[in-house]
């Protein structure tokens, strides 16, 4: 795994932690950011949350998977 591919992996699970803790907690996210308690800031934090969890999902899997698969060969033949 090159250098590159650590970082963009480690950036995906921390976005997808990050989102997470929106999506489930968002009356801790909502404290730590001075947001008041009302209903409008707290479906914003779960879409919010939901999107960096997806984005972090992405972003590590297709990071893994940009490690762990051989690229294909689309200049040889089927047939040899």
């Amino acid at each position: 795994m090159t250098p590159a591919n650590l970082l963009f992996t480690i950036a995906g699970i921390g976005a997808l932690l990050v989102g997470l803790v929106m999506l489930l907690r968002p009356s801790l996210v909502r404290a730590l950011l001075r947001i008041k308690p009302s209903e409008p800031a707290k479906q914003g934090l779960l879409i919010a949350g939901m999107m960096l969890a997806a984005f972090g999902m992405l972003l590590a899997g297709f990071a893994i998977g940009y490690s762990t698969v051989r690229p294909l060969d689309f200049n040889q033949s089927a047939s040899q």
